[in-house]
């Protein structure tokens, strides 16, 4: 037993971080200004686009980017294994979301799946980085030119991955984040949108205020979905110093996979030759056959050896009640198997070399059944 429990997620905030974020609390401008329109300007120079655009959370990016490229009665094609915002955003705008399988080693939406699932109505994919591996990005966009198919990349948990030798955060037609504090870079609750399209850019900003063209000249339906400059101010502290963070993961990761190496049961991560994983969750899977009990029996074993684990997710799409009738167990063969066997553990920066051995050693212990 240990008193102490090594936590899934853990926010680094450095001396400077929290000096930037008195700043502007002592200044008396919170809203949304200058800090947030530097922060827009460096996020896009990181990830090599030509804009982006900050909200309130990713969450708000998902539902800017698909109330512009989506009428009423439109499809989407989701990932049926993923965070509900991803399909869900789709309903608040009165597109459908199409669900389709994953990958089996990656997790990422399956082009061949999603090739299956176009119809007439279809307008664009919206792939997710899942867990910061980035999706298939070729075999996706070769999909959505065949069919004219827009595509809208969900990285909230890839800040810092890479397709090759290109940042997701690149990519067409457009990217949206998460910076929620269990993410490689948090505001507390924040998102952003990235895109090289002028006209893009434009829309997603006079929907994130009111769809307000002027002072107090509103021609859109829009919303109040802006980033703070409070909470820009510690994105940009955030941003600074995510090469340093991203490195630890590796780091913590490469641990994590060779001292893991050869468990029984236990499958550990896949990372596609020539991507950059960016960990945001190291995510093994439990073969209950092997080891003897179920995923949740292995997490809380975990939990009495003083490890916090998460479920990234226990429910695929298509078993949420909020998407009942969208398919069956038969249908998704894949993410159905991954809701009942993945289990994310610590990787975060904040891991001492002490915490590495300790995760690896009681995960040993768990599954060859050593007493406590």
């Amino acid at each position: 037993m240990r008193n102490h429990m090594i936590p899934i997620a853990k926010v680094q905030l450095d001396r400077r971080s929290l000096q930037a974020v008195e700043r502007v609390l002592k200044s008396g401008r919170l809203r949304a200004g200058p800090i947030a329109e530097d922060f827009e300007k460096r996020f896009a120079r990181a990830v090599g686009a030509r804009y982006a655009i900050a909200v309130n959370s990713g969450t708000a990016a998902l539902h800017l980017a698909y109330l512009e490229f989506f009428a009423p009665g439109d499809e989407l094609i989701v990932p049926d294994f993923t965070f509900v915002a991803t399909a869900s955003m789709a309903l608040a705008v009165g597109a459908r979301p199409v669900l389709a399988d994953v990958d089996p080693r990656t997790f990422t939406l399956d082009p061949a799946d999603v090739e299956r699932r176009i119809t007439p109505r279809t307008r664009a994919l919206a792939p997710v980085h899942l867990y910061g591996h980035p999706a298939d990005v070729r075999g996706l966009m070769r999909v959505a030119r065949r069919h004219r198919l827009k595509i809208i990349w969900d990285a909230a948990q890839a800040h810092g991955a890479r397709y090759g030798k290109r940042d997701v955060g690149s990519l067409p037609d457009a990217v949206c984040y998460s910076f929620y504090p269990s993410k490689n870079l948090t505001t507390g609750e924040g998102g952003m949108i990235t895109t090289s399209s002028a006209s893009l850019a434009a829309a997603f900003r006079l929907l994130r205020s009111h769809g307000e063209e002027s002072r107090y000249h509103h021609v859109r339906l829009g919303f109040n979905f802006r980033l703070t400059d409070v909470a820009a101010a510690l994105g940009r502290e955030q941003l600074r110093i995510l090469s340093r963070s991203l490195r630890q993961r590796h780091r913590n990761a490469s641990f994590l996979t060779r001292a893991l190496a050869g468990i029984p049961g236990i499958t550990m991560p896949y990372v596609v030759p020539g991507v950059t994983h960016a960990f945001n969750l190291y995510t093994i899977r439990i073969d209950p056959e092997i080891l003897r009990m179920s995923r949740d029996e292995f997490q809380q074993a975990l939990a009495r050896r003083g490890v916090e684990s998460a479920v990234h997710y226990p429910l695929p799409l298509h078993r949420q009640p909020l998407f009942e009738g969208y398919g069956d167990d038969v249908d998704f063969p894949v993410s159905t198997r991954l809701a009942r066997t993945v289990l994310s553990i610590p990787v975060h920066p904040g891991l001492s070399h002490r915490d590495l051995r300790h995760i690896t050693q009681a995960i040993r212990a768990v599954a060859s059944s050593k007493p406590l």
